[in-house]
């Protein structure tokens, strides 16, 4: 009799550890591994899985990755991204309670290159030309006339540890970087943390991007050139600690473009004591403006940008900066920068030339101030937080 009592209480348990709805049971991560050219249409389902070098989506591919997966790749085994080709898509579903998260399994910024799309959306890269080749060790060619070329959709995606050189790559990559990307595709609630390079970089293109995080990358939080024109970004913060460069750097590859972007709602802090990627580098402010550099810019608090002191000497930092006297001349007098309602603290100087020769004025109502500018407006969740750690100080 004990024994059968003792069977019934083994069933019993087995029940009872399911959902007491058999309609809805505890879904079980999925273990795999990404690697090659991915041809065909995939759905990667909830799991965990090992991505394995240069894995690239080709065109007239859609590759989908279910909410709450991780996808974690090991620089030992050598160069390690996720690259979506012109004419490919991704989709990755995730959600503020299960973000998607991209890593790398030794946690040391700049072990791999992070997240690269390629589109054919409109560009003018140095020298004005429309076509160019990456830099990125992919050497693949950007640029077209589809302003709105769709490259998927990045909901609630975290990519950590980025920024490596992919084979003979001139520059380092970013953990997302995006080329020549069109308006149809989606980027919202995106994290790049404590990558080795820039949080995020627009290579021209016409795409647009809300609720984006930039936490402790290296280089600069947000950075474009080649005339990317996105005009629909809101909620933009960055976080820069230990490392970092600016908040900002904007150039137009030296192109006087009758166009430039759009973002609301922007939060840039400098943490105390964090200093240049290079020691005694001048690139400590929240906005550098370069290379014909341009951009409309409102309801932005800039926390932190002040003077640093390296080795002896102190070196000035500003809430905007202008690089060069082109810049100054074509960019800020011919009204294609505009700062409005900025909420500035913790900073030096509001405006500097890069040079006592380039005296900054910007005309009336193109750089205004405000105490009650509240700057990007993100909720929190897991997706927002890495360990014990919120990313919205």
């Amino acid at each position: 009799m004990k024994k059968f009592l003792l069977g019934l209480a083994v069933i019993s348990s087995l029940f009872t550890g399911c959902s007491s709805d058999d309609s809805n049971p505890v879904q079980q991560p999925v273990e795999g591994n990404i690697t090659g050219i991915i041809a065909n249409d995939t759905i990667f389902a909830y799991g965990n899985y090992t991505l394995e070098g240069i894995v690239k989506i080709n065109s007239g591919v859609t590759v989908t990755f279910d909410k709450g997966s991780t996808i974690t790749c090991d620089k030992e085994t050598g160069d390690n991204a996720l690259v979506v080709l012109k004419g490919g898509k991704l989709i990755i579903n995730g959600t503020a309670s299960e973000p998607v998260v991209f890593t790398e399994a030794s946690s040391v910024p700049g072990s791999w290159g992070g997240i690269i799309m390629y589109g054919d959306a409109p560009i003018k890269a140095a020298g004005g030309v429309t076509t160019a080749t990456s830099e990125d060790g992919n050497n693949q060619s950007y640029g077209g006339t589809n302003a709105q070329h769709n490259g998927g959709a990045l909901h609630y995606v975290r990519v950590e540890y980025a920024g490596a050189k992919l084979a003979d790559g001139s520059k380092e990559n970013n953990a997302f970087t995006f080329y020549s990307v069109g308006s149809e595709t989606t980027l919202d609630h995106l994290v790049a943390y404590k990558g080795a390079d820039d949080g995020f970089e627009f290579f021209g293109g016409t795409v647009s991007a809300t609720n984006l995080i930039s936490y402790g990358n290296y280089d600069d939080a947000f950075d474009w050139q080649d005339g990317w024109q996105g005009q629909n970004n809101s909620n933009w913060y960055a976080y820069q600690t230990v490392k970092g460069n600016y908040g900002m750097e904007i150039e137009s590859s030296s192109n006087n473009n009758a166009f430039f972007p759009k973002v609301i709602n922007v939060t840039l802090i400098r943490a105390a004591g964090t200093t240049p990627e290079i020691p005694g580098a001048i690139e400590s402010d929240a906005f550098l403006f370069k290379k014909e550099g341009n951009g409309d810019f409102n309801n932005v608090v800039i926390r932190g940008y002040g003077d640093y002191t390296e080795g002896g000497v102190t070196y000035p930092g500003a809430a905007v900066r202008i690089f060069d006297a082109t810049t100054n001349t074509n960019q800020v007098n011919g009204s294609k920068i505009k700062l409005t309602n900025l909420n500035i603290s913790g900073t030096s100087s509001n405006i500097l030339g890069a040079t006592p020769a380039i005296v900054v004025g910007f005309p009336a109502g193109n750089f205004t101030t405000s105490t009650t500018a509240t700057g990007a407006n993100i909720d929190n969740g897991n997706w927002t937080t890495v360990g014990s750690t919120n990313l919205l100080q």
